[in-house]
């Protein structure tokens, strides 16, 4: 829903009350292209064709793991205007007295991750990404794939805009949902597996509006 800011409309926020989003776990993440904007590529017979620009989000979108040793990632398919993904966020340097401390809190999930819940809400500032997190993740990947698209448009000397914080690939905001056990982990799986097949009856298709 949106709320009044400074007598401006902005995007309440997806991100879950009072969970570390620092901390390790398994999150299912949906972004969207602005507008909704069919740019990523399209589907024929149920598979996904990835347009020039589709090719270069998915190209940094695997860049983006092999650069950090925090983050892994699982299930994921690209469609015509957004991205659904199975990230897992596993901090290799935890400490095993640390994590024994943290066991009692801990929600056990399929195995490849731990979740566990930490008030670390900043009542000045509730909008500081934390390093190594997934937000700091996620608006680094959207800024390269801005940058990059932008050096396509130029070598292409395409007549479109470019792309910058007033107009975003992205929306801005993203969806993210944690994943707390293996039920939920092998539905959204399936979920993400079935999304070309099922893209005629998906709510982000807005080819007939």
């Amino acid at each position: 829903m949106a709320k009044k800011f400074r007598n401006k409309y902005r995007i309440e926020s997806h991100r879950m009350p009072f969970w570390n989003y620092a901390g390790n776990g398994i999150y299912y993440i949906t972004f969207v292209t602005q507008n909704r904007e069919l740019i990523l590529g399209n589907i024929s017979e149920g598979r996904i064709i990835l347009s020039d620009f589709g090719k270069i989000v998915d190209e940094q979108w695997h860049l983006s793991f092999q650069i950090r040793n925090e983050l892994f990632l699982d299930e994921y398919v690209i469609m015509p205007n957004h991205l659904h993904a199975i990230v897992v966020l596993k901090k290799m340097m935890e400490t095993q007295s640390q994590s024994q401390s943290q066991s009692q809190s801990h929600v056990e999930t399929h195995g490849r991750a731990s979740l566990h819940i930490v008030n670390d809400i900043n009542p000045t500032n509730p909008v500081v990404r934390k390093p190594k997190s997934l937000s700091s993740f996620m608006a680094g990947f959207k800024s390269v794939v801005n940058t990059k698209i932008d050096d396509y448009i130029d070598l292409h000397h395409l007549n479109i805009p470019k792309y910058n914080r007033n107009n975003h690939f992205f929306q801005p905001n993203y969806y993210d949902h944690i994943i707390r056990n293996s039920y939920a982990y092998k539905r959204i799986k399936k979920y993400i597996i079935n999304n070309p097949i099922k893209w005629e009856q998906d709510r982000f298709n807005n080819n007939d509006k």
